[in-house]
């Protein structure tokens, strides 16, 4: 017989405190040169007119990376993998003064110029802003009217609705596939250079990525130490997508891109 041991302390107290772990969530980031990618935004921006920005750029580079991987552009419906239809992106952005959270989906993220995912994103900031957003403000409407304990309930039903039965309830806030095929969100503007976004049980994306805030670090080149400008990005993935092999194909994919933005531009 096995033998059994009585515990104590910290280790009686840790099982009364947290259940068995059910998070499929792993996290990961890449670190690399911006040098190349500030060239790339002074130069767009010069061309087109548009408010680049390295969070646009990054969006553009995991499209690109989606549509070469298609097999990570899906979403998990009662126990299946879906195919999407087309590569979108979610791009999170502050609204109120920054004391609230919106954001909005760029549909064929991977056919699109930088400048334009940059236009589209600035034009849907804008009108959730100044409240000329109606699915915006019908789904905040109806969030701030359902009272706490039916809001989990509430949230469930639209989940299944939208993602298992695979309804568009654009008219109560509720498109189909809200989220699109991953989600981007900058912390850059706040000065950090490395942070993790949680996945939500609604999103249905195989993971999120934060964009940090470029710094100038100490690197080795050619055997000497200089200073260059890094960008870390994070991801938060769900594991039920995607495992080591497909996350490492991915980071690739990005890295590639934004080590030379210019010769996968549209």
């Amino acid at each position: 017989m096995r033998e059994r041991r009585r515990t104590t302390g910290w280790r009686k107290l840790a099982p009364a405190i947290w259940s068995r772990p059910v998070d499929p969530q792993i996290y990961g980031d890449i670190e690399l040169d911006a040098g190349p990618l500030l060239a790339f935004i002074d130069e767009a921006r010069r061309t087109s007119g548009s408010h680049v920005t390295v969070t646009h750029v990054v969006g553009r580079a995991i499209a690109h990376a989606l549509a070469k991987h298609p097999e990570l552009n899906s979403y998990l419906s009662r126990g299946r993998f879906v195919q999407r239809e087309s590569v979108d992106i979610f791009f999170v952005v502050a609204v109120e003064e920054g004391r609230d959270l919106s954001g909005g989906k760029v549909r064929h993220a991977d056919r699109k110029s930088v400048a334009e995912i940059a236009e589209e994103v600035t034009q849907q900031a804008a009108r959730v802003r100044g409240g000329e957003d109606a699915s915006f403000a019908r789904a905040k409407k109806l969030v701030d009217a359902t009272p706490a304990p039916l809001l989990r309930a509430g949230l469930r039903l639209a989940d299944w609705a939208t993602g298992d039965l695979g309804l568009d309830l654009g008219r109560l806030g509720l498109p189909r596939e809200p989220f699109g095929s991953a989600m981007v969100t900058s912390v850059g503007m706040f000065g950090v250079q490395r942070a993790y976004g949680p996945l939500s049980p609604y999103y249905r994306l195989p993971f999120l990525a934060l964009v940090s805030e470029i710094a100038e670090k100490p690197v080795v080149v050619d055997g000497a130490v200089i200073a260059r400008p890094l960008l870390t990005i994070s991801a938060t993935m769900d594991h039920r997508y995607l495992d080591g092999a497909h996350a490492a194909r991915l980071a690739r994919s990005v890295r590639a891109y934004l080590s030379n933005p210019e010769a996968e531009t549209p």
